[in-house]
């Protein structure tokens, strides 16, 4: 049932609330009690003088009984239901409108359910992948084996000699402490508390916060200053000035709003497209247009670089869902790959993505070559119309639920498959 049909749902739950008789109403109103019960079951339409006659008595706007749920609500409830029957999804514009409380909740709890979601699969990609994590616990069971194996000298039935028993204590409290240590500093690491964690952060991790802090684009290297950096940083930033160098901001961006095809752009500036993808990448954002992801791999799959971008999750270790035109590229090097893809979930939302697969590193006719994969991710409502269906695909194997999938590596963990 349209929403604009539910007027009469909602004078009845407002009259309700009120505690007014329905006799009563329809006095105050000037109509007979049988045609505001029709009204009040949506059998006839009401409009007009009427409606801000009723809405006055009722003590409401009118536009909150001729609008009801914001369409909002009404949205977030299709999305939480997108797995009941047609026939019960087609009733939440009237579940809307005569229990708008009621609906605020769901909404509210489908929120979090997705949160949750979120978090759940941050946590299992660091528990999974983590190198610092896994190095730790490592660190820390050592540590208390060997403090168990000190502690069983010194407790058993033999004589020990005082110079040996002095250096068994001497031990056992450096172990001791390093225990402590270790067990601290993994803590704070998990907790995300206090300053451990920058000092605990990897390569990459520093160069994403780094950028993240700067929205991903750089105007003082746009402007050719030099900046001081070391590390991943330094190479990042090398990389961003040959791309700016190439690709002046001004004249491509131009070029962009004339049309968002990194296939032309690459030949109208005459670089590659992966160089396209990267500065596609680097724009700095506009108001009300939505800011675009990147990730790049190699050969060995395992993630290089990521730009997030809302709805569209990336593992920060290890590899990622196979199914990604990431990874699709790289059967194809030096083929620019278009497709649109949508990821699992209830919101699943669809993005356009642009991917290529090139070398970066040239050693020779009878060297190694490494190949680097580059995937643009432009989210729908900036993309434009995207035409019907997308490619499935999913994060990592570990957190997809989608049963039947070929390219699955692992077992999810999620209990219920879609």
């Amino acid at each position: 049932m349209p929403r604009l049909a539910l007027t009469g749902s909602r004078i009845r739950a407002k009259r309700t609330e009120t505690g007014m008789k329905q006799a009563a109403l329809a006095k105050k109103v000037g109509i007979s009690p049988a045609y505001l019960n029709l009204i009040e079951h949506n059998k006839r339409r009401i409009g007009g003088k009427l409606l801000l006659d009723m809405a006055r008595e009722l003590r409401v706007e009118a536009s909150a009984l001729s609008e009801g749920a914001e369409a909002a609500l009404v949205a977030t409830l299709r999305d939480a239901g997108s797995r009941i029957d047609s026939a019960e999804l087609a009733r939440v514009d009237d579940f809307a409108g005569r229990f708008p409380g009621w609906a605020g909740v769901m909404a509210a709890q489908h929120a979090r359910i997705a949160r949750l979601e979120h978090t759940v699969a941050t946590l299992t990609d660091r528990l999974t992948h983590d190198p610092f994590l896994s190095t730790s616990l490592h660190e820390v069971l050592s540590t208390a084996a060997a403090i168990r194996s000190t502690a069983s000298i010194l407790a058993g039935g033999d004589a020990v000699e005082p110079e040996w028993q002095a250096r068994f204590q001497r031990n056992l409290l450096e172990d001791a402490k390093r225990l402590a240590e270790g067990a601290g500093a993994l803590v704070s690491y998990l907790d995300g508390a206090g300053d451990v964690e920058s000092t605990l952060k990897s390569p990459q991790e520093e160069l994403e916060s780094y950028l993240e802090a700067r929205g991903y684009h750089l105007p003082e290297v746009e402007a050719g200053e030099e900046v001081e950096a070391e590390g991943e940083v330094a190479a990042y930033l090398a990389r961003y000035r040959a791309d700016a160098v190439a690709l002046p901001l001004a004249p491509f961006q131009a070029a962009v709003a004339e049309g968002l095809d990194p296939v032309q752009l690459a030949a109208r500036f005459g670089v590659d497209p992966a160089t396209v993808l990267r500065r596609l990448a680097s724009l700095p954002e506009v108001d009300g247009q939505a800011p675009v992801g990147l990730v790049t791999c190699d050969a060995s799959g395992a993630l290089l670089f990521r730009k997030p971008v809302e709805g569209f999750p990336m593992p920060q270790f290890g590899a990622a869902c196979p199914l990604w035109p990431l990874y699709q590229a790289l059967l194809r090097p030096q083929v620019p790959i278009r497709a649109v893809v949508q990821q699992s979930g209830q919101d699943a939302p669809r993005f356009l993505t642009y991917a290529v697969a090139q070398p970066r590193v040239l050693t020779g006719f009878d060297g190694v070559q490494v190949i680097e994969s580059v995937m643009l991710v432009i989210p729908e409502n900036r993309a434009g119309d995207l035409g019907e269906g997308a490619q499935p695909v999913g994060t990592s194997c570990r957190i997809c639920p989608r049963a039947g999938c070929a390219a699955r590596r692992e077992v999810s963990i999620l209990a219920q498959e879609v």
